[in-house]
């Protein structure tokens, strides 16, 4: 009897200090603000994914116009972009957003020779 009583009184004391143990808390956050960590991340996160999405529209924006508009291959845009004409023969280039930016004929520049 008292083999099994000392048993289950080891046994109880092993459950509550693992029960005790288990509660600890390390507090990680002292002389920080709360969140800026979480402001931190999802500003990064927001940034990178406007990013791609900015990418992933002038990839876009670029390829249908290369399908379905004509390239105009003597003429680059003011900063040297690729001039497309559209169905209503306007020139316009597409931006790093993806949109298509009409600029009248008087501003596009001679292609540089290579």
């Amino acid at each position: 009897m008292k083999k099994l009583f000392k048993s289950a009184m080891f046994a109880a004391s092993l459950f509550a200090a693992s029960v005790s143990y288990g509660q600890t808390h390390k507090d990680t956050t002292v002389g920080q603000k709360v969140g800026t960590t979480a402001k931190k991340g999802w500003h990064a996160t927001k940034k990178a994914a406007s990013t791609v999405g900015n990418k992933t529209a002038e990839v876009a924006s670029k390829g249908a116009s290369a399908v379905s508009d004509k390239k105009y291959d003597t003429k680059v845009g003011p900063q040297g972009q690729t001039i497309y004409i559209d169905k209503n023969s306007y020139y316009y280039y597409v931006n790093k957003k993806g949109r298509h930016i009409y600029v009248p004929k008087a501003q596009l520049v001679d292609k540089p020779v290579k």
